[in-house]
């Protein structure tokens, strides 16, 4: 699914729509704001993406000293320059080498340019005593369509949900352990939190003791005896992040459900999660049902949430009606992120 990373593209150049002496260095569906002929069509360059910690001497060759993110002025965030978005950093190759090294286009040089992901502090809430259950927990993130601006085909039917503002949540059950409750972080990783007294104040576990009941009516239906079962959701809400959609207390909302072994099960499809689990579990918002198009992305992107709260929204979630894999990437769901949700002040990013 979605791999943070740096890699060698051709780029395209393109008027800055506000600016005479700023140009935009496209990637994919991503913009980088440049200078005017600093670049040219077809020149060479790493991609930096949102997220990235650079380290000091590629600041310094970037002439980027005190003007990035964060407390050391090191990490890549999207930001708005003369009105146009800004997603990342272009890094030149010169002579087909860079820092001495060949490269070519495609390759991945995370590495070589000693670029790091930025990792969020974890709140206390969010922290609590883990086990290992290797094997039995889902890996889970979802691409930027900016990435892969080919893959969803105009006309094809999707179904289009709010992204939600929270962290990411599942619950789950596998016969060789019992109640699994984890982060995106945890999953990752192959643990999950116990459930004991000293967990109690866990947002997980909460939420887990809030939908224990609903789970289990849900896994009888789906999923037998002896079958793994996993719903993924949302945790929101006042006191998670910086959007908080007017819920004084933390909240759940399902995107997501799974059935059978990590790896070797399938996800339901958005029509399969509204008829079999609509009516236990809260579900993220719908904003559109029908054939794909660019246009009515975009649209549905921007704006307020749809939810309470007079804040914006983070985005939306692209799923085709059908599920389907890509080739290049595995399950095909796709994000599409709000500019004013990237460059808001005072955001917060926890996993």
């Amino acid at each position: 699914m979605a791999t943070f990373e740096s890699r060698i593209h051709s780029l395209r150049v393109e008027p800055h729509p506000n600016a005479d002496r700023l140009e935009l260095a496209a990637v994919g569906g991503f913009r980088c704001v440049i200078a005017k002929g600093s670049f040219a069509n077809g020149d060479l360059a790493a991609y930096i993406p949102e997220g990235a910690v650079c380290p000091d001497w590629l600041i310094a060759e970037l002439g980027l000293e005190g003007k990035l993110a964060g407390s050391r002025k090191n990490r890549v965030k999207a930001v708005k320059l003369r009105g146009a978005l800004s997603q990342g950093l272009v890094y030149p190759v010169r002579d087909g080498r860079i820092r001495g090294r060949p490269v070519a286009e495609g390759d991945t040089v995370t590495d070589l340019l000693e670029l790091v992901k930025y990792e969020p502090p974890i709140p206390i809430a969010m922290q609590g005593e883990v086990r290992p259950v290797h094997g039995a927990t889902l890996r889970y993130d979802i691409e930027n369509v900016k990435k892969y601006p080919g893959e969803l085909q105009e006309g094809e039917p999707v179904v289009i949900t709010e992204k939600l503002h929270g962290s990411w949540c599942c619950l789950g059950w596998h016969p060789d352990h019992g109640p699994i409750v984890t982060s995106k972080g945890m999953s990752d990783r192959g643990m999950a939190l116990i459930l004991n007294e000293a967990n109690q104040k866990n947002l997980y576990v909460r939420t887990w003791r809030a939908f224990e009941a609903a789970f289990e009516t849900a896994r009888a239906r789906l999923a037998g005896a002896g079958q793994p079962f996993y719903v993924l959701g949302e945790v929101y809400g006042r006191g998670v992040q910086d959007l908080h959609y007017d819920e004084p207390n933390p909240a759940f909302r399902v995107f997501d459900a799974y059935v059978g072994e990590p790896g070797r099960g399938r996800y339901l499809s958005p029509s399969e999660i509204e008829s079999s689990i609509g009516d236990l579990f809260p579900l993220v918002p719908v904003l559109y049902r029908g054939p794909f198009s660019a246009a009515v992305m975009l649209r549905e992107t921007d704006g307020a949430t749809a939810l309470g709260g007079k804040h914006v929204r983070e985005g939306v979630v692209i799923k085709p009606a059908a599920e389907r894999e890509s080739a290049e990437f595995g399950r095909v769901i796709l994000k599409s992120v709000s500019g004013d949700y990237l460059t808001r002040k005072g955001g917060t990013d926890y996993n």
